[in-house]
Order: C-alpha cells, then structure tokens, then sequence
C-alpha cells in the first residue's frame, strides 16, 4: 500500500485515477481547486476511508508525506484555460514547482501529466518524442502549450540538479464518463449536441484530424509508468493512434446516438492543430501498454454517462 497525491483528482481524468488507485488498495489524497474539477466526480469515493479530498489550489505550496504524485491540475480544454490565461501559466509553471519541491522533500516519485498541445500544430505525423514541436509562444493557446512545456522543462532540471525520480506523460485527446458537458471540446460537444438533436458545430472544414483513447486506457498507461523501474522517466506519449477527421467523427456520433442533428461549419479558431496522432512505439516498448478499448465500444459507454447527465 502506497500513500499517493493526486493533484486535480476531482477533474475528468483525476477521478478515474484516485478511483483506479484505489482499487489496487492505495491510500489516496486527491487535491483540487474546483475550477473546473467537480465533487460529483469522486462523491462515491468519499465514503472510502482510504480517500482523502483537499480544496487547495497547487499554485500554493502545500506539505504533506507521500510515496507517489501525479499532477494532473490544470484547466485542459480551450475555454477553460482560455478563461483566465495568466492563472493557467500559473498553474503549469508554479504548481509543478511546488510538487517537485515537496516530491524532493519526501523522496516521493513524481509524474507530470504533460499534453499533447506540447508539440503545437505540428509539422511532423504522427508525433514522436523527439519532435521539439512547432507552438506560437504568444497566441490565445499559449498559456496552456508553454505552460506545458515549462513545466516539462522543470521537471527534468529537478531531476539533473536535485535528483528528483521524475515521469513525463504527453496525453493526447481522451474522453469518457465524467467529462464536463461544458468543457467545449470534440467529444463532449459532439455528445451533447446530437442528444438534444441540436446542430452539430464543427470549427474549420473538418478535414483537421483527431485520435481519441478511452480514459481508462489512459489511466492504464499512467499508472504503468509510475511504477516503471527502468529509469524510464519519459515524456512517453499516451493515446491512440487510430486517426479520424473530425468530419467523420461527428458523422459517427450522430449515428451512434440515433440524432436528428445537422453539421453546421464556424471559423476555426487561432492556432488550432490541423493533426493529431501519436506515435506510441515507446509506450509499447518501454511500458507494455497500448489502447484495448475501441472507439466504438467507448464512445457507447461515455453516450450513456450524458444520457444521465443532461
């Protein structure tokens, strides 16, 4: 059993994490600010004397003894992060300070949820880890893609100059149950537009591209490189590589849900990816992990969250 911090353990990935930490018989304290986490996320864990819930914003120092961080917290989807830019650069820039600070103080190991945005609109398809990435450091996006990457940065200078054990992840587009309907992004747009048969918005022509992995693979993959004792500590990209454009995408779900909705074109927004894949040779090399479940199987199950949802 293992005592472990989870930073923005109330958002969508977070509480499958504390869930999934949980079940494999950890203590789990998860940390959020509650911007964009939500209680309803993790209300079935509270009753768990294992689980532990702190409103605290991780721009703040905060002490605690822990085996294992995983910093998730931090606003992920455009208009969030796109809300208040300058709490967001925070967020990326002094909320990982202060988690390589307590993870050198404890000893704990520490994985960063990093992001796909890091490779910006890339020039390179699919994207491996060795693509430095092509980001506009001073567009609308760039508070979250430079947030980011700094963040990256400090983590390995922690682990050059203080020895910090380190784990980087680049987490491409995930969805499932427990994502906001008002996150604005692909999965939950599209979801929630043709359950109330309203029109499907899509930004740009739809020819740019999306993968999408389910959130419990993602899970998977995070909690394999935690525990790696290679001295593997990344960036690993974790996602799937099955490719669709957007088009298509939106197609499907109106087939899936049944809905009467019609696809209707707005402007694409400043600086968005026209492609998105990973490479995930070194996932499955270094980890042993690749996506099991299929697009179809999960878009099911996350349908069936919004159905109740809305």
């Amino acid at each position: 059993m293992k005592r472990i911090l989870v930073t923005g353990g109330a958002g969508f990935i977070g509480s499958h994490l504390c869930e999934e930490l949980l079940n494999r018989g950890n203590d789990v304290i998860c940390l959020d600010n509650f911007f964009t986490g939500s209680k309803d996320s993790i209300r079935h864990l509270l009753d768990n004397n294992r689980f532990e819930l702190v409103r605290h914003d991780v721009t703040k120092e905060y002490f605690i003894e822990v085996d294992e961080i995983y910093n998730l917290a931090c606003p992920a989807s455009p208009p969030h992060y796109q809300y208040n830019p300058i709490k967001t650069a925070k967020t990326s820039v002094l909320g990982v300070i202060n988690m390589l600070g307590l993870a050198k103080r404890c000893k704990a190991k520490v994985l960063q949820a990093s992001t796909s945005e890091v490779y910006g609109d890339p020039i390179v398809h699919p994207q491996k880890e060795t693509y430095w990435g092509n980001v506009n450091p001073i567009g609308i996006r760039s508070c979250y893609d430079e947030g980011k990457r700094m963040a990256e940065t400090l983590m390995f200078d922690y682990h050059r100059q203080n020895n910090v054990d380190i784990r980087v992840v680049r987490i491409f587009n995930t969805y499932g149950p427990n994502m906001d309907k008002n996150d604005g992004r692909v999965v939950s747009n599209f979801i929630v537009q043709a359950l109330q048969n309203k029109d499907i918005t899509i930004y740009g022509d739809g020819s740019q591209t999306r993968s999408f992995c389910y959130v419990s693979d993602l899970v998977a993959g995070m909690i394999k490189m935690m525990e790696n004792e290679e001295g593997f500590n990344g960036p690993v990209n974790l996602g799937n590589p099955v490719e669709t454009s957007i088009l298509d995408f939106a197609k499907f779900i109106i087939e899936l849900t049944n809905s009467k909705s019609k696809i209707v074109f707005l402007p694409l927004p400043s600086d968005d990816p026209t492609q998105r894949k990973p490479d995930i040779t070194l996932a499955k090399e270094k980890l042993n992990w690749e996506p099991v479940v299929n697009v179809k199987d999960g878009l099911l199950k996350t349908i069936e969250y919004f159905k109740n949802v809305i």
